[in-house]
């Protein structure tokens, strides 16, 4: 995720809506069992990290996916790795 996007996405005043999800008892028991051992205030705020957690790890592999396709697609049109890699530290350093 770049930066600026994680940027945003730690803000503790990010606008939020209301979300309804059915989901096992047992496993909001667990959840109301250890938020507070793992210093949460409670149940709803720790489902919202781990939530987060698996999309930020998701949402980069898909990226990592991406931009492994074009670079095998680049190569696949002759473009050498000193100029794929030019261009990606190009990227990357804005």
């Amino acid at each position: 995720m770049k930066p600026d996007a994680l940027k945003k996405r730690l803000k503790r005043d990010r606008p939020m809506t209301t979300v309804t999800i059915r989901m096992p008892e047992d496993v909001i028991e667990d959840l109301k069992r250890i938020a507070p051992i793992l210093g949460f205030s409670g149940y709803q705020p720790l489902a919202r990290t781990y939530i987060g957690q698996g999309l930020r790890t998701d949402m980069e592999r898909l990226e990592n996916d991406t931009l492994s396709s074009l670079i095998d697609s680049l190569k696949r049109r002759g473009v050498g790795d000193d100029v794929i890699q030019a261009a990606l530290n190009e990227v990357v350093k804005g």
